[in-house]
């Protein structure tokens, strides 16, 4: 069934090259077909629900049909929202009643308003819904999606580690953040020092708003859109449920409230970015907007059967301006996660039954990334939580926090995962070698860049006592390398049902471990 999705999503290739941006088409004659051209997207798979996300090119009524068999016999069908400009398009509907770990099949249709002679080719995918009880699960995760400038090159290929990552058959993926790059235009072709054309972008002509720095609504709906046109995304998208959370590119590089808006920018209001962000982020994330606040909130938990909880957390929506980083007590300056973030952290894990606990990550705990100088006083400004080598200051007292808790609350195999520094890495984090010690020992990989330009390594800082068991980046005086320097990588999650183990290995673009690690459960015999 894979390899006939992967078909399909290669054949509508040819129909996108006759699509328009619909931010760039001027009109549409009456009478003609919707088309759903960008494929579609599944998301927050839990045991019995899963959520449907698809666009239309024009103004129409979004139908999904699901079942259990591949030819669609017995299918149910679910009159899905009538989508329009206010969201771009872009429709979802949530699938309710699932049996458990099946296979349920899917094709999305919309209909134009000009009858049913007016439906659009059917958009098709396939997925397993997440079991209740223990069975073997396999997931893949990363981040950093078309930075730097590095867009579909058809010559190299597109997307290619997307299709390196389908092939494995995970049951999902989470996307770690920076999905776009917002504050990162493309041109038709980079060329190197020599001045050879070393990268050609393509779509540009149906996607101009990559052309320029996100500003608007549609200039941030466009960036989403045009990762899309990449006939390996849209494959894996057809067949890999998703779990995605957002990071900085997302809007604009290191943004905080704290942030100063180059000459690029017609604003200087960082939250004018935000608010045209998050809402082309929400139209075209495939996320179950949460009940608890109706706007989609980014972080959550979602179960997978009674092995792992997945929490997704969201390092940018609460946290204060990047500054000096060296506050000696905790306050309304030393957020990162924000009071409610973090009770709601603890809350989950506590209540959490599951084998393992994964915590999703915007960033690497104990990696120092700088953020400038601050104008006024002329210290080093910091975007991550780690400020240096000694003891706790300022964001890292969430840090601490959330540490300390989980040893006390005996919140055991916990195991974080993180992209955002475009090269990969395996971390181990011991108390006996911390500044700060009052925690129990884990493990932090860092996977990516999927498809983006390839920086690194950075330098840990010693206060939870980090120390490198593993990373391959760029050699030094080495960055920003497109993704044909063979430097993009995924992270790929084994947990075997029998033993309970925890397998965690570093993929490159052709699919090739590079890495990996083995973890056995605490205080279960097996």
């Amino acid at each position: 069934m894979g390899h006939s999705l992967y078909g399909a999503a290669l054949g509508s290739f040819g129909s996108i090259l006759g699509v328009k941006s619909a931010h760039a088409e001027a009109g549409r004659l009456p009478g003609q077909r919707p088309q759903a051209a960008w494929g579609l997207q599944i998301g927050d798979v839990q045991a019995d629900r899963a959520l449907i996300w698809c666009r239309s090119d024009r103004p129409a009524r979004m139908r999904v049909e699901y079942s259990l068999d591949e030819h669609f016999r017995h299918a149910r069908t679910l009159h899905g929202p009538a989508v329009s400009e206010a969201t771009d398009f872009t429709g979802r509907a949530e699938l309710r009643g699932l049996p458990t770990g099946a296979d349920v099949f899917v094709r999305v249709t919309f209909d134009g308003y000009e009858g049913r002679s007016a439906r659009s080719e059917p958009v098709n995918g396939h997925f397993r819904s997440a079991p209740r009880r223990s069975r073997d699960v396999r997931f893949v995760w990363g981040g950093d999606t078309a930075g730097q400038g590095w867009g579909i090159d058809l010559g190299y290929g597109g997307m290619r580690l997307y299709e390196a990552m389908r092939r494995t058959n995970p049951d999902f993926f989470i996307h770690s953040g920076d999905n776009i790059y917002a504050d990162g235009p493309m041109t038709p072709e980079v060329k190197n020092a020599a001045g050879n054309v070393i990268w050609t972008n393509a779509f540009l002509d149906l996607v101009p708003e990559k052309l320029k720095v996100a500003e608007t609504l549609d200039e941030y709906r466009g960036a989403y859109l045009y990762n899309h046109y990449d006939a390996n995304l849209r494959a894996f998208n057809a067949e890999v449920p998703q779990i995605w959370q957002w990071d900085d590119h997302e809007v604009v590089n290191n943004w905080s409230p704290s942030k100063v808006l180059d000459s690029r920018y017609t604003t200087s209001d960082v939250q004018v970015l935000v608010a045209n962000a998050r809402r082309a982020f929400l139209e075209y994330s495939p996320l179950t907007w949460s009940p608890a606040d109706g706007t989609g909130r980014i972080y959550r938990r979602v179960p997978y059967g009674e092995d792992l909880d997945v929490f997704v957390l969201d390092m940018r929506s609460y946290r204060a301006g990047n500054g000096c980083n060296v506050e000696t007590s905790p306050g309304p300056e030393t957020a990162f996660l924000g009071r409610e973030q973090l009770d709601w952290l603890k809350r989950e894990l506590s209540r959490s039954r599951a084998t393992w606990k994964v915590i999703a990550a915007d960033m690497p705990l104990g990696l120092i990334v700088g953020d400038g100088r601050d104008p006024v006083s002329g210290c080093a400004r910091f975007e991550n939580s780690a400020n240096g080598d000694g003891p706790v200051l300022g964001r890292e007292f969430e840090i601490a926090e959330i540490l300390r808790f989980m040893k006390q609350a005996r919140i055991e195999n916990v195991v974080w995962l993180t992209a955002d520094v475009h090269y990969c890495a395996a971390h181990y984090y011991d108390p006996s070698v911390a500044v700060f010690q009052d925690f129990e020992p884990f493990w932090e990989f860092v996977s990516g860049p999927l498809h983006a330009g390839t920086f690194g390594p950075g330098t840990l800082d010693n206060t939870f006592g980090p120390t490198v068991i593993f990373q391959k980046a760029p050699n030094p005086g080495q960055s920003n390398l497109p993704p044909s320097a063979g430097l993009q990588f995924f992270g790929q999650v084994d947990i075997e049902q029998r033993t309970k183990c925890m397998r965690i290995a570093l993929k490159d673009s052709d699919g090739v471990e590079i890495f990996s690690q083995e973890l056995s459960p605490k205080t279960r015999c097996y």
